[in-house]
């Protein structure tokens, strides 16, 4: 089984490159977001329980997001391998992913790290900010304490999976096909 962290700052083209990599591998992509979407949607135990958290504005405990993440891979059994998006963002997320996954034998493959210049990635938020409609693309301020945050609190994970040996630094400028070649370069040595 193939199973992915893509990772990367605001702006470096994970959306984009994750459909190539689902396309190219017929991975199912696991968006946290999504799924806490579609279980607050559901009416499940869990989606109502990080429903609860949300309306307190407060953010929805780790241990719900796995819970919500191993009923998506219970009810994918068959499937090739997964593109985690957004998830893990810490050591901790990371470590208990690591956990549910060796539980099934079927631990991460690799993190691809889309790597990008700062003043690439607030220039490709502002871009998209023209027809996103999201107002943290709009603004050059909000977009660089968005990258500020990710350095600070995110980016550690790069030295957790590198002390695996699973770090892979992808080159992210350049047109979407030479970054999505990087990649199918990157995951084929896998």
């Amino acid at each position: 089984m193939l199973n992915l962290v893509l990772f990367g700052p605001p702006g470096a083209g994970k959306g984009t490159q994750a459909e190539f990599l689902i396309e190219s591998y017929g991975l199912i992509h696991l968006s946290t977001g999504d799924l806490l979407r579609n279980e607050i949607a559901a009416s499940t135990p869990l989606g109502l329980e990080a429903k609860r958290f949300m309306d307190h504005g407060e953010l929805v405990p780790d241990s719900v997001v796995i819970g919500m993440i191993k009923n998506k891979l219970e009810a994918n059994t068959d499937a090739k391998g997964f593109i985690f998006d957004g998830f893990p963002r810490t050591v901790a997320q990371a470590e208990e992913l690591d956990e549910l996954l060796n539980e099934n034998g079927t631990p991460v493959s690799g993190m691809l790290s889309l790597e990008v210049e700062k003043e690439e990635l607030v220039a490709r938020l502002l871009n998209r900010g023209k027809t996103s409609g999201r107002a943290d693309d709009q603004d050059v301020s909000i977009i660089e304490n968005r990258i500020n945050v990710y350095n600070e609190k995110t980016s550690p994970l790069k030295n957790y999976y590198a002390a695996q040996n699973k770090h892979f630094g992808i080159n992210g400028m350049g047109t979407i096909d030479e970054i999505a070649g990087r990649l199918k370069d990157t995951v084929n040595a896998l």
